[in-house]
């Protein structure tokens, strides 16, 4: 067993790297993949474009998402969840910069507020970069030296003995293999390159070799001119002393990244410092030998790829010293020795950022800090204005999970923010219980994040921010059997999302509801150790006016919003309650068709085949099916069975009609409309599933509400609610969340019901 485990592990190493190979051998390989020499900009497009998109629907828009951002490679542990027109924004940039096409100067800056995924983003970057380059198409490449041999000299190891195989130093900035030919061959060289591929941005390396491999470079010159040899190039490059190597990509190889607390000289923290004992080791011969340089700064590790400066206000100091890297590529090491650089800059910061850059805003034309203001592209990330996401992301929070919700359709989504959560808890005795988190309760505290974050002036007066909130996740609203998509309102969401209840306030509350007595007692069920919905939300708002991240009038506002998300949640559960409820009273598929191909007949005046022959449609069997499987009509509707004009319209209009749509938007060369599955088409559905109390009053005449937490024995309500929560216990219940859920509502129907 163990051995399959260690032959898995050296199959995955031997597919991510390869052996060196001569400069020759390079040059052919990209002749025959042009990808494998792509400058940084370039490599980081294609990296992402390699994972392709899907489609998904935020603010009520269809958007293709860069499946990149899932972080697909790492089962989406650091996924990017929503900002997806931002990191769209993200990439249209990154193609211009690598078309030359402009925005080459640009400094590309995230911004936004705490626990929006600027963080998550940085680490996605890491995880994909890194896997793409073990893939073929994604290699990455640099060199590597060894100059012994030339006269017998100690070569590159600082003086330490050792065999020529172990004089191989690699370029500590990943320069680019091609920077070591001269710059005309080089120009011929990428010229046919991008000829291979015309439609993709053109390859550009306009960097020099940098300072350690010049030294090198230089020395081994120098060496054989003296040595009168006449193919220099060719003595330098000779396998002996020149390969190229395969390297992973990884923070420190490719990609620099400048924490918050990183510390020291800018210097120091942009390229890195010099050693002073390894200066006076290699003998500088009266000059600072750029191979006793530390190499350690942000720009790099990040040389050949990218450059992240995380929290960049906390790097103020540095911002104007980035000027000249995206103009001119180039950053000194002293006063006698420069580097060219060749990386994406990417900026993180939160918005007290902008208190830095505008700290001189009042001067006008005299601004210092105007050049750089003028450099950075912004994009501005924000709280998740979609009720899905917000769940997912919720759980995110609160447990392991980490796979996206890809790919998935609405019902199968619905599911899951709708599905409850169990967590195991250990208390002050070490001892571990188990907590619930009842159906429904991550979709309210996700549906109170998302309203608490939509700007309620643009809302139009005929809707509601639920309404809204709805129409951002499905990019419609369906009312019975009346749909209406999001661009009939006049609704822009350039506001939202900027202000708001964040996750991390979200989890802290869910996670002290965990540990808190609920003060709940059951006969027969463990109530007690389960966290209802309106638990989730009460708590929410109560803790509004004394969370530090809140102001006043934020507070009060979020409070207003209450109301409206625990009627919204009250209804979800309702729709579950009534559908137990009913479950046996729900109507078969057949019978559905049955009716539909009856109202066809009915419509065009033809026949109906049944096991008796073909006859003309029933209308009988039509008036039953409208008046008591669908409620839709009573018996004043119909002149015995004949229908009024209002229920021909509906026969027409919202049964033919739904039905002819439905088949010509899912037609293919072999579409039959005895495939299709009727209660499948939106509208035939909406109307099947639209329950209400009063049609439990009319099947149910015995029934009575306000008996429901403790029904008398042999009564019917008894019975209904037996049956009601052995069938929620068949889905995603337990008895005891069954228990809570079915007597919260009757708590609201009883108020009604007579």
């Amino acid at each position: 067993m163990s051995e399959d485990y260690i032959t898995a592990a050296d199959r995955q190493l031997q597919r991510a790297y390869e052996g060196p190979m001569g400069l020759d051998e390079y040059v052919e390989a990209a002749f025959q993949s042009p990808s494998i020499a792509a400058h940084a900009s370039r490599y980081l497009l294609a990296a992402i474009e390699s994972m392709d998109t899907r489609t998904v629907i935020e603010e009520g828009e269809e958007r293709e998402r860069y499946r990149f951002f899932d972080d697909p490679h790492n089962d989406g542990e650091h996924a990017v969840l929503g900002n997806t027109a931002v990191l769209n924004a993200f990439v249209d940039d990154l193609r211009t910069i690598a078309a030359n096409r402009g925005k080459g100067e640009k400094i590309i800056w995230f911004d936004g507020p705490t626990a929006t995924g600027k963080s998550e983003l940085k680490r996605c970057l890491v995880n994909g970069l890194r896997e793409y380059s073990k893939t073929p198409e994604g290699r990455r490449y640099t060199l590597e030296w060894n100059i012994t041999g030339a006269d017998n000299s100690r070569g590159l190891s600082y003086g330490d003995d050792a065999s020529d195989d172990d004089q191989w130093y690699e370029s500590p900035v990943q320069v680019h293999p091609l920077a070591i030919f001269p710059k005309a061959v080089r120009e011929d060289l990428l010229a046919r390159l991008n000829d291979l591929d015309p439609e993709g941005p053109p390859i550009v390396v306009d960097g020099e070799l940098d300072p350690f491999s010049r030294e090198a470079y230089d020395y081994l010159e120098s060496r054989y001119r003296e040595a009168g040899t006449r193919k220099l190039f060719s003595s330098i490059t000779d396998d002996s002393h020149l390969r190229v190597k395969n390297y992973i990509v990884d923070v420190g190889r490719g990609i620099g990244i400048l924490h918050s607390e990183d510390d020291g000289s800018p210097k120091e923290r942009l390229v890195g410092s010099w050693m002073p004992g390894m200066l006076r080791e290699l003998d500088s011969r009266g000059r600072k030998n750029p191979q006793a340089f530390s190499y350690d700064g942000v720009l790099s590790q990040g040389n050949g790829l990218i450059t992240i400066v995380e929290d960049a206000s906390q790097h103020a100091d540095l911002l104007r010293k980035l000027l000249n890297v995206p103009d001119e590529g180039r950053v000194k090491l002293d006063k006698g020795i420069g580097m060219d650089i060749d990386t994406q800059l990417v900026m993180i910061s939160n918005p007290d950022l902008d208190a830095e850059l505008d700290q001189y805003a009042d001067r006008n034309g005299r601004d210092p800090l105007k050049a750089l203001k003028r450099r950075l592209d912004r994009h501005e990330f924000q709280y998740l204005t979609n009720r899905r996401l917000e769940a997912e992301l919720i759980r995110r929070e609160l447990t392991a999970e980490t796979s996206v919700w890809a790919d998935l359709d609405d019902d199968e989504i619905e599911t899951r923010v709708r599905a409850p959560l169990s967590i195991a808890i250990r208390d002050g005795r070490g001892e571990t219980r188990q907590r619930e988190l009842a159906p429904f309760a991550i979709g309210a505290a996700a549906m109170y994040s998302v309203v608490s974050r939509l700007d309620g002036e643009d809302v139009p007066s005929e809707l509601s921010l639920i309404e809204k909130a709805r129409m951002f996740e499905q990019g419609y609203l369906q009312d019975g059997d009346e749909r209406r998509e999001i661009s009939e309102f006049e609704i822009t969401a350039d506001s939202d999302g900027s202000h708001g209840i964040p996750v991390t306030y979200t989890r802290d509350i869910i996670a002290d509801l965990l540990h808190e007595d609920t003060g709940r007692a059951h006969p027969d069920h463990p109530v007690e150790d389960v966290v209802m919905p309106a638990d989730v939300l009460n708590a929410m708002a109560e803790s509004l006016s004394t969370a530090p991240v809140f102001s006043r009038a934020e507070a009060a506002e979020y409070e207003n919003r209450l109301p409206a998300v625990k009627d919204f949640v009250l209804e979800q559960q309702e729709h579950a309650v009534l559908q137990a409820l009913l479950a046996d009273k729900s109507v078969s598929t057949e019978t559905v068709a049955e009716y539909v191909e009856h109202v066809y007949a009915w419509d065009g005046d033809g026949t109906v085949e049944t096991d008796r022959g073909r006859v003309d449609p029933d209308p009988l069997l039509m008036k039953v099916f409208e008046t008591e499987h669908l409620g839709r009509f009573d018996g004043s509707d119909y002149t015995g069975n004949a229908p009024s004009a209002e229920v021909e319209a509906f026969r027409r209009e919202k049964v033919i009609t739904a039905l002819n749509r439905y088949a010509w938007e899912h037609r293919d060369e072999g579409f039959s409309i005895d495939n299709v599955d009727l209660t499948s088409i939106p509208v035939i559905r909406a109307v099947l599933e639209t329950y209400d109390w009063a049609d439990v009053k009319r099947i149910y005449p015995d029934f009575d509400p306000r008996q429901w937490e403790d029904p008398p024995a042999g009564t019917e309500t008894e019975r209904l609610k037996r049956e009601t929560v052995d069938r929620l216990c068949d889905g995603e219940y337990t008895p005891a969340s069954a228990e809570l859920t079915t007597r919260a509502v009757m708590r609201e129907v009883q108020h009604k019901w007579d």
